[in-house]
């Protein structure tokens, strides 16, 4: 394509466009119907110049006009509280839903991971003792110990904030770090495992593993699994960049990653029911099987919301993506 040939043909109608648009709300109902075909039609002159004859101050300005354009012909819209109920019914549920392939083996292995290591230290002394002397061990793990204390050591308000606080950071890494080729994602799931393996083993060779899920299950069910989904978003996040399917990288990078920013929110508030159950039900004098029940149930309402309010909204066509009409409009890349 003669790029000079394509700009002196096409030139009027861009200054046309401008034109109209510093007009604003004076508009004929005639000159509206045109902003609306020259808004078009410079979208085609933009995607063909991207693809044909890039040149960076033309394809500057014409999309600078369309950006313009396109919010005058679609206006603005201001979220309220519809969208927060949508988000909430249907565009967080469906893009966990979406993304189960990914975070539920995440899940699996993880939980697998920290079973070894647990098997691991609670079966040999030698890694016992090269974690910590043994009587600091002993302080750790006896009735009253530092395992036991942990959960009551503060004030269950400011507990429970710190607990999601962090929780919250940790999924939010998740997400955002998996565009970084999903390495940072496996290394912060690590590290959680390791953890938990390690409370696994110290407890279980001290005959106390009993006592230690029962501390752990009642948040970590509802706690560990927003942790999986948001690895595993985090992971596919990732793969996008290797794989992006019948999308550009760029494209498809943008749709995930806008569908991870509301993971990101959706999950904190998922976090912040865990940190509730960690701050006030954990260390409560309620007996186990209670502290444990108030986990399950909080597990079974979760996966409950996901796969029946998420699968429905997927079928529907959700993605947890912004609304078309919220989303940059997608050009084509060859004339």
């Amino acid at each position: 394509m003669d790029l000079d040939v394509f700009v002196s043909a096409h030139r009027p109608e861009w200054d046309r466009l401008e034109h109209l648009l510093r007009r604003g709300r004076h508009l004929t109902g005639a000159e509206a119907d045109e902003l609306v075909a020259l808004y078009q039609r410079t979208s085609t002159h933009l995607s063909l110049i991207q693809s044909s004859a890039p040149d960076p101050m033309l394809i500057g300005r014409l999309t600078q006009l369309v950006a313009r354009a396109r919010s005058v012909v679609t206006g603005t819209r201001r979220a309220g509280w519809r969208d927060a109920a949508r988000f909430l019914t249907a565009g967080f549920p469906a893009a966990m839903y979406r993304s189960r392939h990914w975070w539920i083996p995440v899940a699996l292995l993880s939980v697998l991971v920290a079973s070894v290591i647990g098997w691991w230290i609670g079966t040999h002394p030698e890694v016992q003792s090269a974690i910590a002397a043994p009587e600091d061990l002993r302080q750790m793990t006896r009735p009253g110990g530092e395992y036991e204390t942990y959960y009551s050591s503060h004030p269950a308000a400011s507990f429970a904030a710190q607990v999601w606080t962090n929780n919250a950071q940790a999924a939010a890494m998740c997400l955002v770090l998996g565009a970084f080729l999903c390495f940072p994602v496996i290394w912060i799931l690590f590290l959680n495992m390791l953890n938990l393996g390690v409370g696994i083993g110290l407890m279980s060779s001290a005959g106390r593993l009993d006592t230690f899920l029962g501390l752990v299950l009642p948040h970590g069910l509802l706690e560990l699994t927003a942790v999986f989904v948001a690895a595993g978003t985090g992971l596919r996040l990732g793969w996008t960049l290797i794989d992006p399917g019948p999308y550009t990288r760029r494209t498809a990078l943008a749709q995930q990653g806008r569908a991870a920013v509301g993971m990101a929110i959706g999950l904190a508030l998922i976090l912040f029911v865990s940190g509730l159950i960690e701050g006030f039900v954990t260390p409560s004098g309620l007996p186990t099987w209670a502290r444990i029940a108030i986990g399950v149930f909080s597990e079974l309402a979760f996966l409950a919301y996901l796969y029946v309010l998420g699968g429905r909204a997927a079928r529907a066509g959700d993605t947890g993506d912004v609304e078309s009409a919220d989303q940059s409009a997608q050009l084509p890349t060859a004339a």
